[in-house]
């Protein structure tokens, strides 16, 4: 959906109000930046921006509704349009005036383009002026990307930085810097750079450019190790302590992993689809595809039994005076029966 507005508005078509909702911030960035792109003439004086949380709505129809100078169209930016989310215990700062909020999305200014950003997980759908924004504003829900959305918008990033990268290489960059899309777009620009602007985004480009989170190196080590994979699993775990890691960090965070394999492998024999179990345990998608698609995991027995040991590590960790790092590459080192 964010993909088609975004195509309509490279191509010039321009809607007189948008809204912005939802807790992905970069969506929102995007969005603006390319109706800044897409506005003709348009400079840093066109550009206006009010705070909701300090200013009236009125003073945003006010402005839209006068004329901008020297330009065939201004650009309003109405953040923290709280008026929209369920109340709250906390007074608000300020009232607004939402009966000519409503008459004035019936009939929007034709020179000033109003974006409203909401940027709250769901909206009160209950309020009449939610129905009513929803139904004059072009709406964008910036949920988080996933699966092929995810992999296409890394595709559509990576060209307009004038570089290119396939499906198997966007789902490797994701699996090495996470999901996050301002991390994603920095990377991407990184990459880009390297290559001058021309050039394809490949996996040995990403191993050599994009730096791993410990988070993502836990998941590869504790995939890596329930599959059985020792060598594997010792070499990621030294990397992590050249790193500076902690063993005892470590542990807890290998356990957690550990816990989401338990957790993802009940609900997928409950007969759960993918998108299910990333909502019911509040992980990312992509994540859980990597668990059900990973053949060579233990049984939940076993990943148990596995937890019961990462608890005694756990402890021998937080009582020895001794060589820490040498307890949990022994644990590594025990063979694995599934």
């Amino acid at each position: 959906m964010v993909n088609a507005i975004w195509k309509k508005i490279a191509a010039g078509e321009i809607d007189p109000v948008y809204l912005l909702t939802g807790l992905e911030q970069h969506l929102f960035d995007s969005t603006i930046t390319r109706l800044k792109k897409a506005l003709p003439d348009i400079d840093a004086a066109s550009v206006i921006r009010f705070d909701l949380d300090e200013t009236p709505v009125e003073a945003v129809i006010e402005e839209a509704d006068t004329l901008p100078f020297l330009e065939d169209r201004k650009l309003i930016i109405a953040g923290n349009a709280s008026f929209l989310k369920a109340s709250d215990k906390t007074r608000e700062k300020v009232t607004h005036n939402l009966e000519l909020l409503e008459a004035w999305l019936a009939n929007p200014s034709p020179t000033a383009t109003v974006v409203f950003i909401a940027p709250y997980e769901k909206l009160d759908a209950r309020k009449r002026i939610t129905k009513i924004i929803k139904e004059h504003a072009t709406v964008i829900e910036s949920k988080r990307l996933q699966g092929k959305d995810l992999f296409t918008w890394i595709q559509q990033e990576a060209g307009a930085n004038g570089s290119r990268i396939g499906p198997t290489e966007a789902e490797f960059l994701v699996k090495m810097a996470g999901d996050d899309l301002l991390a994603l777009s920095s990377e991407i620009g990184k990459m880009a750079t390297y290559l001058n602007g021309n050039g394809d985004i490949t996996a040995d480009v990403i191993e050599s450019l994009v730096p791993r989170t410990p988070e993502m190196d836990v998941f590869r080590l504790t995939d890596a190790y329930v599959s059985g994979k020792v060598s594997n699993t010792v070499a990621i775990y030294h990397d992590l302590l050249r790193n500076g890691e902690e063993p005892i960090m470590l542990t807890s965070l290998i356990a957690s992993q550990v816990r989401l394999m338990v957790h993802v492998g009940l609900l997928q024999k409950k007969g759960y689809q993918q998108h299910q179990i990333a909502k019911t345990l509040s992980v990312h998608p992509y994540r859980v595809k990597l668990m059900m698609e990973n053949r060579s995991l233990p049984s939940s027995e076993r990943l148990l039994l596995i937890l019961s040991k990462l608890a005694a590590i756990d402890y021998k960790l937080k009582s020895s005076s001794g060589k820490r790092e040498r307890i949990l590459e022994l644990f590594f080192m025990e063979p694995l029966r599934k």
